[in-house]
């Protein structure tokens, strides 16, 4: 009986589940994204967040946390020095998780997990949506249309008294 017990044991043993964590959370620091099941990606989820908000505090004693989990210096180092300034102002979900439907040899759910801000479609698309917050409509109103066609002769007129 499992009554309690929240981690998701993936048909795995203690310390094969450990190891696929710790390649994976390598695997998403190195490429921002990576595709995997649905499942995967929600313990990953679970796993590498902690790691990441430790990544905000770029001392000796977070640095060597985040190396017991991982074992690898290079991901270590580009957690530390390209996510981590990124990330800094966010006070968490620094993952996201977009199921991608089934996968074809065994119907799997398949999902893709990546680290939010390095999306370049959902971050340009945010700041150019607080950039300008205007209400638009289909059809010009009356008043704009008015506007658009008189001043051009008025201005001319104005000009051509002014010389």
């Amino acid at each position: 009986m499992r009554h309690g017990n929240k981690n998701n044991a993936l048909g795995r043993k203690k310390a094969h589940r450990d190891a696929l964590m710790s390649n994976m959370a390598i695997s998403l620091i190195a490429h921002k994204r990576i595709e995997t099941t649905l499942a995967k990606a929600k313990a990953l989820r679970r796993y590498v967040e902690p790691l990441l908000t430790k990544s905000k505090a770029d001392n000796t004693h977070s640095r060597r946390v985040v190396f017991s989990y991982l074992q690898n210096k290079d991901a270590v180092s580009a957690l530390f020095r390209d996510v981590a300034p990124k990330i800094a102002a966010r006070p968490g979900g620094y993952t996201r998780i977009l199921k991608m439907g089934n996968r074809t040899g065994d119907a799997a759910e398949m999902a893709l997990i990546e680290l939010v801000d390095f999306n370049d479609l959902y971050v340009k698309e945010a700041a150019g949506a607080e950039a300008k917050k205007t209400r638009r409509s289909r059809k010009p109103s009356a008043k704009k249309a008015a506007d658009d066609a008189a001043p051009e002769a008025p201005k001319a007129e104005g000009e051509a008294k002014a010389e």
